[in-house]
């Protein structure tokens, strides 16, 4: 099984960006759907329902953050966004809200398609896998990328569960941020490690049962982050 022919969704108010961005996606297999402002960008995902959004943050009508949040609300689908250097805080926003990476403008388009090719490969099974991991009232079943918490689902992106599979199948283990992006991405990007902290924060949100004092995730400050379970947990 390959991502290509999947169906990719560009959202993008420069129109430039969005017609190179087509071509080369298209030419590495994919098929393109295009949008240029936030609102029709939503109706184009609702209607067509893409396998990829690609979305810039600064977007007339609903802005991009409106649009990732939005779309969270209805799907797991992969969201890569661009944005310009200077809009760190509203990057580590969009990676609150569920987005999977980032791209700074300017960009190489070839960037932008090995990228959308690594988050591809994360959510395509190539390799056999564990069936499940357990580890007390956590069950991550590998195959069917979900997650249960004493017998309730626990709702993750994409990005977000490799990474919790990457921890909890080498439980006591401290991994840096650079191997976590390597070993739930394919690969690590200099520089993006600190995204890794973002994704973090969403998960511990979304299954401990105080996110400010982990039971699952434990920090391990000045060298990264280890699964671990407390003995109350």
């Amino acid at each position: 099984m390959t991502e290509t022919g999947k169906k990719i969704l560009v959202v993008d108010d420069e129109p430039q960006i969005v017609k190179v961005l087509k071509a080369y996606l298209e030419k590495a297999g994919y098929k393109v759907l295009t949008a240029y402002e936030g609102n029709s960008a939503l109706a184009v995902f609702q209607s067509e329902k893409p396998d990829f959004v690609i979305l810039d943050l600064n977007l007339p009508g609903m802005d991009g953050l409106d649009l990732c949040k939005s779309i969270r609300r209805d799907s797991n689908v992969p969201i890569l966004m661009l944005t310009a250097r200077v809009e760190e805080a509203d990057r580590l926003i969009g990676l609150e809200l569920g987005a999977d990476d980032y791209v700074i403008k300017p960009f190489s388009p070839r960037e932008v398609v090995a990228r959308v090719r690594t988050i591809f490969r994360r959510t395509i099974t190539e390799t056999p896998k564990p069936d499940t991991i357990k580890a007390g009232n956590l069950v991550i079943d590998v195959q069917q990328h979900t997650v249960h918490l004493a017998n309730r689902p626990i709702d993750l992106t994409p990005t977000e569960f490799d990474i919790l599979v990457t921890l909890a199948s080498q439980p006591k283990r401290v991994l840096s941020r650079m191997q976590i992006m390597e070993q739930a991405q394919g690969t690590a990007f200099e520089g993006y490690e600190r995204t890794i902290d973002a994704h973090i924060k969403n998960i511990r949100i979304k299954m401990e049962p105080n996110p400010k004092k982990p039971v699952y995730i434990k920090t391990v400050f000045g060298l990264g982050y280890k699964f671990e379970i407390d003995s109350n947990a």
